[in-house]
């Protein structure tokens, strides 16, 4: 068996080149155009198979072919021909040989499965004497051997009742296949196209068979291969289940010239998942989406005519999604004329950079790159692990062994592990039927699984079953390198990553020299020889039993951990795994010994480079939560640091099991009547009866022939309405305002069941029923994933009786604008705190321009959040957008905005009155535009001018803090932000007596003091943090390179500078400088060995969990305070962090000796600039930053816009030169954009699009 080559074919050269020039056109539908010829059953059949029939013994009265479009290329061959010479003449580059259905599988049903490869070889002599005849120098034209998906599904059972059956095996697949691909290769393809995939397993099935034909036949130029997927509905997964990234991580590793989407939808529908695909795809795209929705009336059967979809191919032109264009079902040759006419003088999509990453796949992506945290593997679908797991299989009891794996997916594991190597099984056949049912289960099959086994027959069965991208676990050197590379390549073919273990033909490796010469060995090989790619390399150095007793194991355990540091060190992008119970084996049946010993290994080992582990997270504990002792001994026995410590270890682990006065209430007011009661409790936020007070006006209502949904309408909303006016009036503030709303979630809840049990009563009657003001919908855009201020605005304006549909965070576009559209949204309001999210709000903007039901409704877009402002949605969001572009500054404004555009008195005219304002801001920004500007040289020219002394840092390196005390942190709270979250408005503490917020200030300071209390008594988070400091210097003026030691010789990151360009004033007959970050640090050419820091800190971690407490307890005021006090800390945690690097860590700053409110007011020497803000306004730093931090450790993580995550986090740099600032970039020219793109080697519009709020 032969590794596939590397090596690109002339055909593949050649396209590519006119890839990279234009977008080339594809050819529109066969059948479509043949069904025009309303050809009967004689034509099909032709004279060769007039009195064709089905074989005795099939159960077939009588045979119709009628249908079987393929055959047409025996019988009727100038018919095929003919309509391939239309397309030419329409101007197809690529035209698809008549073979869609040309497989023995498909074959099969007209009983024509022995004509297969004759068909395949005539179609694509046809197809290729059409392309000949067509073909010049300046437009040659290529043949597309047509590969369809087949009518059978190898991951979906055709019978309901059996979830595990298969009507098609990957076996026959790749069989019919691979006499598909032997028929197209001999009758002249240029090109394989697998396409309409449906069923991604049918899909690895062909990409297998054409791999396997070109291994086979060594001197046959490989051909390129194009792959195109179907998304079948607004679920954006193909028919088996996948979304369109974890199809693509399916079969990336096939390495296709083109990967695309057809068939299903139209273009209209088709363009998110087009979009999301030119965003992932490494390769080139193809689309050719249907004429639209079906039609029966219409003469192609679909509704589009050829201007319709050619205008929406011209979109997907104009965003640079497409790199070939064609059509599918319903599309004619004028289809196909239309869309190369309008997609003529249009440049291709051009290939974006994909960082390097392991991309697996269940049914959903999964990526693990340099900034992933660990990942947790599940241990107990694996019947040589679990005793009860063994037994269920053993029994054939499949549910409860499907609960396993689900139960483990619900906990946390992000890959399953199953292994079925028990002798009393049919191991293989246990591996498929189980990996059968979990294709059925999208709730377990949406992770990646690992196929495990001892027997290479196991593993082949069980990758013949899987869609997704899996791990196989595992190959090894101990059979020798030839079946080592057999395997290998096998894997490759089936699309799996790989664990390869520190095994070879003397035996498993038990020191650090053997298991890093084993390990360097079988990388080599699979890079050099299988041409595997590093990132899917997964290696096991083999994990040991320590504390054995045997002198010769005390220092497995420190050479695993030695040998993960020389790994991630010495052979880039692999990744690292283990079992991690073995190496407690020897204190088995003393749980809490284990769990020590886990817990110590784990983070040694995992700071040393540990990927994933094989792991039983309920037998890890937290590191700083062992006791000192303990700890100390384990890791005396983990790190082999004493000759005793198994003594000690031992003599431990015997020792170890498992194992106020209150302020009177007034409460006249319970005397009231039970609706001035509820009124008393919405307006002053208790909820302590509001239960029992709900229910009493429940059954009064009831008695006087009234609804549950009448208490609702009339006294919760008559108190509702008392809180909105008081606070339109300024006489009650957000905090009460939110209070009040938890008071109303509450009753409602009450209420909904009674509500939900009567509603076919309610629809019966007849009455008034009081209707929202309107409905918003409202989320926090893609890539950003703070939601503070969203849940206030919500809040706010339920309280004034808007129904509000608040979809969460990261949401995508399509799901926004889907939402609104199910929902019959009156308005949609995106929020977003990061820089990015501007973008994302502009590009939603567009495609509700796009849309004609949101164009035509003009329905308003409201926009929000820290970054937004006036004058960019002015500029920025609004052109953008027919209808209504409105900037809410604060929730308090989002009742009177709403109230505006959907009473009919008052739209049209603030509608007006907002275009004129916006007017006015647009043409006072382009009079600010025309301010003069200096060139980037110029104002590299005019650059600061500084002297440099730096003080070298006390350490060169990384260092973490984790489960920082929270106590000592909050008295480095600024709680000035902490008060403008809840809109009240005034320095701290001077607002405390503020004559108009003074006591709602004072009331949420005290409610936020005694939150604050419980969660640092309670440990409801957990603080970690990361900095570095590191040898660094400016180079080409504007850049700092940062290096990984004092040697200077490596850099770990270049942090990208923006420098001002603005014509600077005189000031005292000097001018100003243009400032850049860089000017900080010292010059390279200076000779001055200069430093920085950076760090990254949350204060977030286990917040999810009280959220979701205080979400079912319906209690958004508690929510809404911890992500706010959850937010100060995070900063405080940043304020403590860099006082403690210029006074000790650092060092450059000894003698500082500050009060909170000078280091609030920045009085110390040397700056903290965060990426996302005016000095360095570029985000995108931040993925060098935390890869170079390894933040992932403290568990910490970027979105894909750079976000932060957990929300409540801060990172940054150090600068500690005594005159650096900061400052705003603000404008800058064309000029450095250019030089940016040139410095970054990065395409200009992806520069632009990283720096839009900066261009001038």
């Amino acid at each position: 068996m032969n590794a596939r080559s590397n090596a690109i074919s002339p055909i593949e050269t050649q396209l590519r080149d006119i890839l990279s020039r234009r977008i080339m056109i594809l050819d529109g539908a066969m059948g479509t155009i043949i069904q025009q010829y309303k050809l009967d059953e004689a034509a099909y059949r032709g004279e060769r198979f007039a009195t064709f029939a089905a074989p005795e013994g099939s159960g077939a009265r009588e045979l119709f072919v009628k249908g079987n479009n393929e055959l047409l290329t025996l019988t009727q061959p100038q018919i095929i021909q003919e309509i391939h010479e239309r397309y030419l003449a329409a101007g197809a580059d690529l035209l698809e040989t008549n073979t869609f259905g040309a497989t023995g599988v498909a074959q099969d049903d007209y009983h024509m499965a022995h004509l297969a490869y004759e068909m395949n070889v005539q179609a694509a002599k046809l197809a290729r004497a059409a392309c000949d005849k067509y073909s010049t120098p300046d437009k040659p034209r290529f043949v597309a051997g047509a590969l369809g998906p087949t009518p059978k599904t190898a991951s979906i059972s055709p019978d309901v009742n059996d979830p595990a059956a298969r009507n098609v095996t990957f076996d026959q697949l790749v069989a019919s296949y691979h006499e598909q691909v032997r028929g197209l290769v001999d009758g002249g393809a240029d090109v394989l196209l697998v396409e309409t995939i449906f069923d991604t397993l049918n899909c690895k099935a062909a990409l297998f068979a054409i791999d396997l034909y070109f291994d086979e036949h060594p001197d046959v130029p490989r051909l390129p291969l194009m792959i195109s997927g179907t998304v079948t509905d607004a679920s954006g997964r193909i028919l088996s289940g996948q979304t369109v990234p974890a199809f693509w991580n399916s079969v990336r590793h096939a390495k296709p010239l083109t990967i695309g989407l057809n068939c299903a939808l139209g273009a209209a529908l088709m363009r998110p998942y087009a979009q999301e695909l030119s965003n992932i795809a490494d390769t080139f795209v193809c689309i050719y989406p249907n004429a639209g929705l079906p039609n029966p009336m219409s003469d192609t059967g679909f509704d589009e005519l050829p201007a319709d979809t050619s205008a929406l191919l011209r979109e997907f032109a104009d965003a640079g999604f497409i790199n070939i264009a064609g059509g599918c079902c319903g599309t004619t040759p004028e289809h196909i004329n239309a869309i190369a006419t309008i997609l003529e003088q249009h440049a291709p999509r051009k290939i974006p950079e994909i960082p390097v990453a392991m991309r697996l796949s269940g049914l959903e992506p999964f990526t693990i790159d340099e900034s992933s945290l660990f990942v947790n593997v599940g241990e107990r679908t694996n019947v040589t692990g679990s005793k009860a797991f063994a037994r269920m299989i053993l029994n054939e009891q499949f549910d409860e062994a499907l609960s396993v794996a689900r139960q483990q997916v619900e906990n946390g594991a992000q890959v399953i592990d199953i292994n079925m190597d028990e002798a009393m099984l049919d191991s293989q056949a246990a591996m498929t039927r189980f990996l059968n049912l979990i294709a059925s289960e999208p709730d377990i099959s949406r992770v990646p699984v690992m196929i495990d086994s001892s027997k290479w027959s196991v593993i082949e069965a069980g990758l013949k079953c899987v869609q997704g991208k899996a791990i196989v676990n595992s190959i090894s050197m101990k059979e020798g390198e030839e079946e080592f590379i057999r395997q290998a390549v096998l894997c490759r073919r089936y699309g799996a990553a790989v664990i390869v273990m520190a095994f070879d033909e003397q035996g498993q490796a038990d020191t650090f020299a053997r298991k890093t010469e084993i390990c360097a060995r079988a990388y080599k090989v699979l890079t050099e020889q299988v041409g595997f790619p590093p990132e899917d390399i997964i290696f096991d150095p083999n994990i040991f039993a320590i504390a054995t007793g045997i002198e010769e194991h005390d220092n497995y355990a420190n050479d695993f951990i030695q040998a993960c540091q020389w790994i991630r060190d010495n052979l880039p992008y692999a990744k690292i795994s283990g079992g991690v119970s073995n190496v407690s084996f020897s204190f088995r049946g003393n749980d809490p010994a284990r769990e020590a010993i886990h817990t110590v290994f784990l983070y040694h080992a995992i700071k040393a480079g540990l990927t994933m582990g094989i792991v039983n997270a309920g037998m890890v504990g937290v590191y700083d939560n062992l006791a000192p002792e303990l700890r100390e001994r384990v890791e005396d026995v983990v790190l082999n640091r004493r000759k005793d410590a198994t003594e000690r270890m031992i003599e431990i682990a015997g020792t170890l099991k498992a194992g106020g006065n209150k302020q009177e209430q007034n409460l006249e007011w319970r005397e009231a009547t039970v609706e001035q009661r509820l009124a008393h409790a919405l307006v002053h936020g208790i909820t302590q009866w509001i239960v029992e007070d709900t229910e009493e006006m429940r059954q009064q209502v009831l008695a006087a022939n009234g609804r549950p949904i009448h208490v609702i309408e009339g006294p919760l909303m008559d108190g509702m309405n008392i809180v909105g006016d008081l606070f339109g009036q300024g006489k009650m503030f957000l905090p009460q305002v939110v209070k009040s709303a938890r008071v109303m979630k509450q009753a409602v809840a009450h209420l909904v069941p009674f509500i939900e049990e009567e509603k076919a009563l309610e629809e019966a009657r007849t009455g008034i029923v009081s209707k929202p003001k309107g409905k918003m919908v409202i989320a926090t855009v893609k890539g950003d994933v703070h939601d503070i201020g969203k849940n206030i605005v919500s809040v706010v304006m339920q309280c004034n009786n808007f129904e509000i549909v608040n979809m969460g965070v990261m949401v995508p576009c399509a799901d926004i604008l889907a939402r609104a559209k199910e929902e019959n949204a009156d308005m949609v309001g995106l929020s977003g705190l990061i820089t990015p999210s501007l973008e994302e709000m502009a590009h939603v903007a567009r495609e509700m321009q796009r849309d004609p039901y949101f164009r035509d409704r003009k329905m308003p877009l409201l926009i929000g959040g820290a970054t937004t402002s006036r004058a960019h949605t002015a500029v920025k969001i609004a052109p953008f957008y027919d209808g209504p572009v409105v900037y809410v500054p604060d929730a308090s404004r989002s009742v009177s905005v709403g109230q505006s555009l959907v009473t009919d008195d008052t739209r049209d005219a603030y509608i007006i009155e907002l275009a004129q304002d916006y007017e006015r801001i647009r043409i006072q920004h382009a009079s600010k535009k025309a301010l003069p500007m200096l060139t980037l040289e110029q104002a590299r020219a005019n650059k600061a001018r500084l002297d440099f002394a730096p003080v070298k840092p006390k350490f060169i390196g990384r260092r973490i803090f984790k489960n920082v005390d929270l106590g000592m942190i909050a008295r480095y709270i600024d709680w000035g932000p902490f008060f403008q979250t809840w809109d009240l408005a005034g320095p701290f503490p001077g607002i405390l007596t503020d004559a108009v917020v003074g006591d709602a200030a004072s009331k949420v300071f005290a409610e936020g003091q005694a939150m604050l209390k419980r969660i640092i008594e309670g440990r409801w988070l957990s603080a970690n943090g990361v900095i570095a400091l590191l040898p660094a210097n400016t180079v080409h003026d504007d850049d700092i390179e940062i290096y990984t030691d004092e040697s200077r010789s490596q850099v770990a990151l270049t942090w990208y500078g923006l420098r001002q360009q603005g014509v600077k004033p005189m000031v005292n007959g000097e001018q100003r400088p243009n400032q850049c970050i860089a000017d900080f640090i010292a010059p390279k050419d200076s000779g001055v060995a200069d430093y920085i820091g950076m760090f990254a800190v949350t204060a977030g971690l286990g917040i999810e969990k009280h959220e979701q407490r205080f979400e079912a307890a319906h209690d958004d005021y508690s929510s809404i305070m911890l992500k706010s006090l959850a937010d100060r800390l995070a900063e405080a945690f940043a304020e403590y962090l860099h006082e403690r690097v210029r006074t000790d860590l650092w060092g450059y700053a000894v003698g500082e000796d500050l009060s909170n409110e000078a280091l609030i007011a920045e009085k110390y020497l040397g700056i903290r600039p965060a990426p996302g803000y005016p000095a360095c306004p570029e985000h995108t730093v931040k993925a060098d930053m935390f890869a170079t931090l390894q933040a992932e450790e403290i568990g910490m993580q970027l979105t894909e816009s750079y976000a932060m995550y957990p929300g409540a986090a801060v990172s940054g740099f150090y600068l500690a030169h005594p005159d650096s600032k900061y400052f705003v970039v603000g404008k800058i020219g064309n000029d450095q954009v250019d030089d940016m793109a040139t410095r970054r080697n990065m395409d200009k519009q992806e520069v632009e699009r990283h720096l839009a709020p900066n261009l001038s």
